[in-house]
C-alpha cells in the first residue's frame, strides 16, 4: 500500500498538480499580507527544485487574486463608477477612481522600463532577503509612527500619488507592494485599515496592468502551451485563499497591527541569509 502511494504521489502528472495547488495556496496568502508573493514564490520553487509553471500559470494565479479582490470591494468599485463623481475633471480626478488610477501610473511607467532589469538581475535569494529585513524594519517603523498621531488623515490625491510612487519599490523581490504602499500609508496619517484598504484597491489597476501584459506575451507566442487543468486550478485556488486572506486581514488589523508580519519578515531574511 505504501509502494502504491508513493507511485501516485510521484507520477509527474500528480507531482505537477500539487504543485499548481501549493503555489496557487502561497499567491493567494501572500498577494495582500505585507510579506512579498515574489518573494515566496521564487523560494519556495528554489527550495523544491520545481521548474518554472511558466507564464500561463502566472496569468492564472494574478486573475484569481485580481477576482477576489473585485469580489471582495464590490460595493465599493461598484459607487466609484456611479456618474455622480464625473460631473466634472476636478471632481472625477480627486475621487477615489481617480486617486487609483493616477497612483498606478508610476509604478506602470517604471516597471515597463525596468522589468527586464528586474527580472534578469534582482530575483536572487539574498535581494529577497536583504529587501524582507530592511523593508519589515520599515514597516515597523510605519506601524509605530501611526500609532503615536493623536489623529489619523483621510486619503487625498495628493497623499495616494505619493503612496504610488512608493509602490515603485515593490519591484524589489522581498520588498511587498502591499507593504510598501501600507508603510506609506501609516506614514502619512492614514490608520491601518485605511492603509490597507487603498493598498488592495490599489493592487487592481496594477494586477490588471501585468494580467495584460503577460496575456499579451501568452497569445503572440505559438511556442507556449497552455495547460488548462492547471490553468483553472490556479485561478479558482488563488482566488478563494486570496478572498479569505483579504477578509481576514481587514478584521484583524486594527487590532493585531503589522508586528506580527514584521517578525516574520525579518525572521524570513535571516534564515535565508543563513541557508544560501
Amino acid at each position: 500500500m505504501a509502494l502504491g502511494i508513493c507511485v501516485i504521489l510521484f507520477n509527474p502528472r500528480i507531482m505537477d498538480i500539487i504543485q499548481t495547488i501549493i503555489l496557487a495556496i502561497i499567491q493567494g496568502l501572500t498577494e495582500f499580507l505585507p510579506i512579498s508573493s515574489s518573494a515566496h514564490l521564487i523560494l519556495v520553487s528554489d527550495l523544491l527544485d520545481w521548474s518554472d509553471q511558466g507564464i500561463a500559470f502566472d496569468v492564472a494565479l494574478h486573475l484569481g487574486t485580481l477576482l477576489a479582490v473585485l469580489y471582495y470591494f464590490r460595493a465599493e468599485i461598484s459607487d466609484m463608477l456611479k456618474t455622480k463623481h464625473f460631473t466634472s475633471m476636478d471632481n472625477a480626478i480627486n475621487s477615489q477612481l481617480g486617486i487609483i488610477v493616477i497612483s498606478t501610473l508610476p509604478i506602470i511607467l517604471v516597471g515597463g522600463l525596468f522589468n527586464d532589469f528586474v527580472t534578469e538581475n534582482l530575483r536572487t535569494s539574498m535581494v529577497i532577503a536583504l529587501a524582507s529585513i530592511f523593508f519589515g524594519i520599515i514597516l515597523y517603523l510605519a506601524d509605530t509612527n501611526q500609532q503615536q498621531r493623536s489623529q489619523v488623515v483621510n486619503l487625498s490625491l495628493k497623499l495616494g500619488l505619493i503612496i504610488g510612487l512608493f509602490q515603485i519599490l515593490a519591484l524589489i523581490p522581498g520588498t511587498s507592494r502591499s507593504g510598501i504602499t501600507i508603510a506609506a500609508g501609516l506614514f502619512l496619517g492614514l490608520s491601518r485599515v485605511e492603509a490597507s484598504r487603498f493598498s488592495f484597491l490599489l493592487a487592481i489597476p496594477v494586477i490588471i496592468a501585468a494580467s495584460v501584459l503577460q496575456s499579451y506575451e501568452l497569445f503572440t507566442n505559438d511556442q507556449i502551451n497552455i495547460n488548462y487543468m492547471n490553468f483553472i486550478l490556479g485561478i479558482a485556488i488563488s482566488s478563494f485563499v486570496a478572498f479569505l486572506t483579504i477578509q481576514w486581514f481587514l478584521e484583524l488589523v486594527s487590532r493585531i497591527g503589522m508586528l506580527p508580519f514584521v517578525i516574520y519578515r525579518v525572521l524570513l531574511g535571516l534564515i535565508i541569509i543563513l541557508i544560501i
